[in-house]
């Protein structure tokens, strides 16, 4: 019998990959341990002038409310939603009970945040030949322990496994073989590609590029011109070929957000102002993922382009966005009077902690 040719022996396995999204997670976790919520339209944060929606149910959805959006705006959409305050530490709680059931499948989880992650089950702790079989065993366990559905999405990369577990949101589960991969690019809106936002989106637009086939049209040379280092990665994934890896153990060094702004900021109340979106952005991304950190830097561009940085790094995490706030404003006092106009501002969390770690008894940072 013939030796098998040496690509042969040294060709990977078709990956099999599996995007896990909770549906509308804080929402359904508000409406799971009060009754009376449900069937109601639902947000997640807070309703004062100034508060932010972390999350809005499907019922609110339904009226155009969204993460991300004031409150004022979520409530003169649906003038009968419910605010809900959050309970970040019951929604980390549950996030373990679902990673835990992730565990009984597969060591290669790339969490995304607390209810969100990618699984490589091409080898499996429970030696299961079907990804879509673990798929709906994991969604079936995550119903029975924490009484909440959750999305899924099956394919061969981590690009279309996302785009799956969309697609038939809430509760369900869809698969995209090999075979339907390219096609399945074709007709999607660039805005839904990884790693395209609305900026990109916008140039991408004005390129005359508007879809996945239109995308797959271009040379790699035209897209690495117009994208630089993104450029080949929007060539790959236009014909439905995405090579990241899961990665288990990806840590992230530092959570950021700044703003430029449209006029220069000359006070400490116009800067303080400036500053109360960029604070809430980053910690929502922190409470999202279940992560806070040591320490806050804040960043300031003049209108000469120069750059200053103040920085404080406490003892223990940050607790809150009031005290992320007030750690901020210490290091924006003493830069006034400034020298000239701010252009932009930004602040950053870093020695980030995901709170797996036994916490020690610590003092709170001196604010």
């Amino acid at each position: 019998m013939a030796a098998p040719a040496p690509e042969a022996l040294s060709a990977p396995p078709q990956r099999k990959i599996i995007h896990i999204d909770m549906d509308a997670f804080f929402a359904s976790v508000e409406q799971r341990d009060d009754p009376s919520l449900r069937g109601r339209p639902v947000a997640v944060g807070g309703s004062r002038e100034r508060g932010v929606v972390a999350a809005a149910s499907y019922e609110a959805r339904k009226f155009g409310v969204r993460s991300a959006m004031p409150s004022v705006t979520a409530r003169r959409k649906c003038p009968e939603l419910v605010f809900v305050k959050p309970r970040f530490e019951v929604y980390k709680a549950v996030s373990q009970q679902i990673r835990a059931i992730f565990a009984e499948h597969t060591p290669l989880i790339e969490p995304l945040s607390l209810d969100e992650a990618y699984l490589d089950v091409t080898e499996n702790l429970q030696g299961i030949a079907s990804a879509t079989e673990i798929a709906e065993r994991i969604r079936a366990s995550i119903r029975e322990a924490t009484g909440l559905t959750a999305s899924a999405g099956v394919s061969y990369n981590k690009f279309l496994a996302k785009l799956a577990s969309d697609h038939r949101k809430p509760d369900g589960l869809f698969v995209i073989t090999p075979r339907m991969g390219p096609a399945f690019v074709e007709d999607l809106p660039v805005g839904r590609f990884h790693g395209v936002g609305p900026a990109t989106m916008a140039r991408m637009q004005r390129l005359g590029i508007h879809t996945g086939l239109d995308l797959r049209a271009q040379s790699l040379a035209f897209l690495q011109q117009h994208f630089g280092k993104a450029g080949p990665h929007y060539y790959w994934i236009a014909r439905g070929l995405d090579e990241r890896p899961v990665r288990p153990n990806r840590e992230r060094k530092s959570v950021g957000a700044e703003n430029t702004f449209a006029t220069d900021l000359n006070s400490l109340g116009a800067a303080r102002e400036a500053l109360l979106p960029i604070i809430d952005k980053v910690w929502r991304h922190c409470a999202a993922h279940g992560i806070s950190g040591r320490g806050v830097t804040l960043k300031v561009k003049y209108s000469d382009f120069t750059i200053a940085t103040r920085s404080r790094t406490g003892p223990a995490p940050i607790a809150s966005q009031a005290e992320l706030a007030a750690v901020v404003e210490v290091l924006l006092a003493p830069i006034f009077p400034v020298p000239r106009g701010i252009r932009l501002l930004g602040v950053t969390l870093s020695s980030l902690d995901d709170g797996s770690r036994p916490a020690e008894p610590q003092l709170r940072l001196a604010i």
